[in-house]
């Protein structure tokens, strides 16, 4: 039976991990080094680390602060925020990740995906789209780059579609609607992706209980479940929510 995984989020920001609702009021929360660690010693499936003021900023990401998360997880372990060029992906996955997340340069520069497919493969390349609901779009939901503070013309279907074409092996779908709120997922937008697209699906946003994984794993037919509120202010533990999970009929992964 196919496993569905779960996935922790550490957005970083000038070496701290930090958290807001909306991409919004964002407050600092502790050593990102650290709460890998802890969180793969929870037992979580993967992690995300984003940079995510680097595109805004227009600076490489921090690869000191991604060697040192990369030195204490031995689970697949993806990095985003600032990889503008072939030379940035080889940095960071040298530095010790396995996956990057492209999201504000890919829109930018869509040959970006090719070329690192083309380098390190399909599944290196991980698609990251911010949607933010638009009755305009055909979809419903306009693509937004640069951590939420500008608006595409973009349309999320359309151009995960197009990603997928240029090689992307997955995306992490995450709703800016929803994001931080802990009021669950945006089901409608992840089931739309996921019954479109080919290649995996992560939802992100909003995640408050195991209650929202459960729906999105099922009715959003999502492949993966991507958290941050709930571990980081220690409402829930990886363990307790897997096993939440598995009492409600979802199948996932116990590594311990």
């Amino acid at each position: 039976m196919f496993r569905k995984r779960i996935v922790i989020c550490l957005d970083v920001r000038d070496g701290k991990t930090t958290k807001g609702v909306r991409f919004q009021g964002n407050k600092d929360i502790g050593d990102p080094v650290e709460m890998a660690a802890e969180y793969y010693r929870q037992g979580v499936d993967e992690l995300v680390f984003y940079d995510i003021t680097a595109s805004a900023e227009k600076r490489g990401i921090m690869i000191d602060v991604v060697k040192k998360v990369a030195e204490k997880i031995f689970i697949p372990f993806c990095v985003g925020g600032g990889l503008s060029s072939l030379d940035d992906i080889c940095r960071v996955i040298d530095a010790g990740a396995e996956k990057v997340s492209l999201n504000s340069q890919a829109v930018k520069n869509p040959k970006m995906i090719e070329e690192g497919a083309a380098r390190f493969g399909s599944q290196c390349i991980v698609l990251g789209v911010d949607a933010l609901k638009d009755p305009q779009m055909p979809s419903g939901y306009r693509v937004v780059i640069n951590g939420g503070r500008t608006p595409t013309g973009r349309d999320v279907l359309e151009w995960i579609g197009e990603a997928e074409r240029r090689g992307a092996g997955e995306v992490v779908l995450n709703s800016i609607d929803a994001d931080g709120t802990c009021d669950g997922y945006e089901i409608n937008l992840t089931r739309m992706v996921a019954d479109n697209a080919g290649i995996p699906v992560v939802a992100s946003g909003g995640a408050g209980e195991p209650e929202h994984l459960t729906k999105v794993l099922t009715e959003g037919r999502a492949d993966a479940a991507l958290i941050a509120s709930m571990v980081h202010y220690g409402t829930w533990t990886v363990p307790q929510i897997k096993t939440e999970l598995a009492a409600a009929g979802v199948s996932v992964r116990q590594r311990w």
